[in-house]
């Protein structure tokens, strides 16, 4: 009876040993090593968990919000009135140069802006450059 009893115990114990496995450290942390896919996952989290607001980015405004400059009602009618207007030089450009008689290559100065349309081997090369030197490029592509 002894020696059965042993028997079922060494057998029990081997099943036992049988799904032992390594432990292995791996880091979640993609500045230590980690998966760099959990980056956004641990950046979402800490942000979520972060409840101290720097002073210097809130605003004092109405209805401002956070991280944005408070600007006065003033401000705020100049610059929708300049993205109205240029909205309207574009829309008038693009009538008079994409009209019903094609495209008319030409050089359009509006106020400090001076518009550039020509045609080129790969589109439509648009030009605009303004009074303080920035300029920026637009190739319409032929379809």
């Amino acid at each position: 009876m002894r020696k059965r009893l042993l028997f079922c115990a060494l057998v029990l114990l081997a099943g036992f040993s049988s799904r032992a496995q390594q432990l292995v450290y791996r880091p979640l942390n993609p500045a230590f090593g980690g998966n760099t896919f959990n980056y956004q996952w641990m950046l979402s989290g800490a942000t979520a968990q972060d409840t101290y607001k720097d002073p210097a980015s809130q605003t004092t405004g109405q209805g401002g919000s956070l991280g944005r400059q408070s600007t006065t009602p003033l401000e705020d009618f100049s610059t929708n009135l300049q993205r109205q207007i240029l909205n309207r030089i574009s829309r008038d450009l693009l009538d008079s140069q994409f009209g019903e008689n094609g495209l008319q290559e030409g050089t359009f100065q509006y106020g400090d802006l001076q518009v550039t349309v020509s045609n080129a081997a790969e589109g439509v090369l648009i030009r605009i450059v303004d009074g303080s030197g920035g300029e920026t490029t637009i190739t319409v592509p032929y379809f």
